[in-house]
């Protein structure tokens, strides 16, 4: 169930403020333990979850912007506020995997192994349920405000399970197991990682900020919402798009060319009623045409589904 949007905000916040304590609890422990430990992958896991603080207080800006209403200047509203702070997430990540890799690298032509392996893994123990309870509170506000900043969020700290098990691992190996080379070869493999996590949360971000149009099962259940209204003739030019966990849609509608104004109307009326239904808190820009009339370029492409009912 969708939350209202004074709700949705405050959900958000609550999701960024728990990610921003996560972040800070886990910054003084694995700074400790990359000091006594010495381990390539755990400074990378503080690496990471530096930049973690750094993007939750990114997060906490945008959702907090993003839940203003709309203004004079804003008449849209504010909701691409969260995609900029996904974006700026995205090249927090992009960095830290740069960096740990060039670290990584060093200390495999260097040769240098861990100490302490223990602390590192206890640390890393107390990291990984840290992040579980964080990741179990973020799936609930996402299902219920669909926030962009706040999935970004929650992609970064999911691939910090990841990052933590090999941090575990590096250690076990390089001082137990007697692996040499584990620590740097798993400092490499976390920074790839954390590489392709950038690269795929940055799709969404810049579907968002372009405008790109919903995918097409979304289009597909809203067309179905609109087929069943029997004054339609057919609907064209429609135009979707969404704004962090804002959607907007808009596009003509085919009626009977003798109708007055005030039936179509209520109509539309009729029709934006059943759409909100489904889609709660969408925004809804309604054209009415005569039957028959048709448009030059992009707005005279009729949508099949509905021109056929």
């Amino acid at each position: 169930m969708s939350a209202s949007l004074a709700e949705a905000g405050a959900l958000n916040r609550s999701a960024a403020y728990a990610s921003i304590s996560v972040a800070l609890l886990l910054l003084g422990l694995k700074a400790w333990a990359a000091w006594s430990t010495g381990s390539t992958a755990m400074l990378g896991s503080l690496a990471d979850t530096g930049l973690d603080l750094v993007a939750s207080m990114a997060t906490l800006a945008g959702v907090w912007i993003a839940a203003h209403p709309a203004d004079h200047d804003h008449r849209f509203g504010h909701g691409k506020a969260e995609a900029l702070a996904a974006l700026f997430q995205v090249v927090l990540i992009s960095l830290s995997a740069l960096v740990l890799a060039f670290r990584a690298v060093d200390q495999l032509v260097a040769g240098s192994r861990t100490s302490a392996a223990s602390d590192g893994i206890l640390v890393s123990g107390i990291a990984m349920a840290a992040t579980i309870t964080l990741i179990a509170w973020q799936r609930y506000v996402i299902r219920r405000t669909a926030s962009l900043a706040i999935a970004t969020d929650h992609v970064h700290y999911q691939s910090d399970l990841l990052l933590n098990l090999a941090v575990i691992a590096a250690l076990a190996l390089d001082q137990y197991g007697g692996v040499k080379g584990a620590d740097p070869l798993f400092g490499l493999a976390i920074a790839g990682w954390l590489g392709w996590g950038a690269w795929s949360a940055s799709h969404e971000a810049l579907d968002n900020l372009m405008d790109r149009e919903w995918p097409q099962h979304k289009k597909d259940r809203f067309l179905a919402v609109l087929g069943r209204h029997p004054e339609l003739r057919g609907v064209h030019d429609l135009r979707t798009r969404t704004a962090g966990n804002r959607d907007f849609v808009q596009f003509h509608v085919w009626v009977d060319g003798n109708m007055t104004v005030a039936a179509a109307h209520d109509v539309m009326d009729e029709i934006e009623a059943k759409l909100l239904a489904e889609f709660p808190g969408v925004e809804i820009l309604i054209h009415p045409d005569p039957d028959g009339h048709v448009d030059s370029g992009i707005a005279g492409e009729a949508e099949p589904a509905i021109a056929q009912a």
